[in-house]
């Protein structure tokens, strides 16, 4: 059966930093596109940032350009987003996804992921 269970949410000042993580289980963590989402209230889930299971490739959302960096560890199972300088405008429910077709390109489309985590709160405020 395969399992998301993000942690390491919480609240931080501005220009803050936070590092969630995404434990896995059920699925072999280098074989599948992984990625992690963010919603905002009110708004749509928006793709943060992705890990590609063809050759490791990353790609990120302008808006966190520079800033958050996704990294995994395969042998542990779990996928990372270091979110650094953090801004207000990064408030949001973030989620951890997988696509499970093997050996592709990730994008940052919700559609493309078919297993989802519960989602954990991060909030930037002062």
């Amino acid at each position: 059966q395969v399992q998301l269970v993000e942690s390491g949410g919480g609240l931080v000042q501005p220009g803050g930093s936070l590092t969630l993580s995404c434990a896995t289980r059920g699925f072999t963590l280098d074989w599948y596109p992984i990625a992690w989402f963010r919603q905002a209230p009110g708004k749509e889930r928006e793709g943060v940032a992705c890990t590609s299971s063809t050759d490791g490739s990353v790609v990120y959302a302008d808006s966190v350009k520079g800033r958050f960096t996704i990294s995994k560890n395969n042998a542990e199972r779990v996928q990372y987003l270091q979110m650094n300088s953090l801004k207000p405008e990064d408030t949001a429910r973030y989620y951890c996804a997988v696509d499970l077709r093997e050996f592709r390109t990730c994008v940052l489309s919700e559609p493309e992921y078919d297993n989802w985590g519960q989602g954990i709160q991060v909030t930037v405020s002062s």
